[in-house]
């Protein structure tokens, strides 16, 4: 094992979850289709959160500017992300309105 075994990409930490995690939230009562938009948007913000983010990482090594710089620059989109997270809890049919279309 190397030390960046840990880094997972989010689609990765999704698939790898959602054996177990899929099965709680069907019993919780939610909807697959929002719990997955919801768990994206979690782990993207993960994904770009100092100091261990993984797309922080990237981009350090892409840039070759610091992290603390780096972080600055993303803050923005790390409080739009948090903003949806809000939303999607507020107002969930908003997130599936598209897809309820498409299954009536």
């Amino acid at each position: 094992m190397t030390g960046n075994d840990w880094l997972w990409d989010g689609v990765s930490i999704l698939v790898q979850s959602s054996a177990v995690v899929l099965p709680m939230t069907d019993a919780a009562g939610n909807d697959p289709v929002w719990f997955g938009i919801y768990a994206m948007i979690v782990i993207q913000c993960a994904q770009i959160t100092p100091p261990v983010g993984f797309n922080l990482i990237v981009l350090k090594s892409m840039t070759g500017r610091g992290i603390g710089e780096i972080a600055a620059a993303v803050f923005p989109f790390l409080c739009l992300l948090l903003f949806a997270i809000v939303l999607i809890f507020l107002f969930p049919g908003i997130f599936t309105f598209l897809p309820d279309l498409m299954l009536n």
